[in-house]
């Protein structure tokens, strides 16, 4: 298996394992039984090349109504948690000059994802943890259709994080280890 594949493969290990078996998107199943979830790995390190790329995969999404969602991945260049959110606040900044404001949003997900506020090791950071620094390429419509659809929306987050403390931080370190084939 190459890079690439491990990469997406432990992408969808973690998609699989842990944010459908356990709920956390409680949105993720359906797309995951549909075959609708993109996995694109991006290998550039330079920010203004990742940039042009998250643009061209909306550009892609935009003719290809087929894939719901991208899961645009970074495995390298963005490892420090800092640097990758510095990364988030371009990429939403480059959505809005490009047009897609309400068309696109974005989730983010690392790999040392921190709450502001919270302990590096505290558990309700997993709920945003991955293999891999990644962006969430998400169609608005969908989202809007889906949470109208589902009751109760904003307890998501509450109901994620109570999850993540009742099971603890070493639970989803094994978990997340698992995902990567260790």
């Amino acid at each position: 298996m190459n890079e690439i594949d491990m990469i997406i493969t432990h992408t969808d290990n973690w998609v699989k394992n842990v944010i459908m078996k356990y709920n956390i998107c409680p949105f993720a199943r359906r797309e995951v039984e549909r075959g609708t979830i993109r996995y694109l790995v991006v290998e550039q390190t330079k920010v203004k090349l990742v940039l042009k790329a998250l643009i061209e995969e909306c550009q892609f999404l935009d003719a290809h109504p087929e894939a719901e969602t991208t899961l645009f991945i970074l495995p390298r260049g963005f490892e420090g948690f800092y640097a990758y959110l510095d990364l988030i606040d371009m990429a939403t900044d480059a959505l809005i000059d490009n047009d897609y404001e309400g068309i696109y949003q974005l989730a983010t997900f690392h790999p040392d994802y921190c709450f502001d506020g919270e302990l590096q090791d505290a558990p309700a950071n997993f709920t945003n943890r991955a293999p891999y620094p990644t962006l969430h390429i998400i169609r608005e419509a969908s989202m809007e259709l889906a949470l109208a659809n589902y009751t109760d929306p904003e307890t998501i987050p509450e109901r994620n994080i109570a999850f993540c403390q009742r099971k603890g931080s070493d639970f989803f370190v094994k978990l997340l280890a698992e995902c990567m084939g260790k």
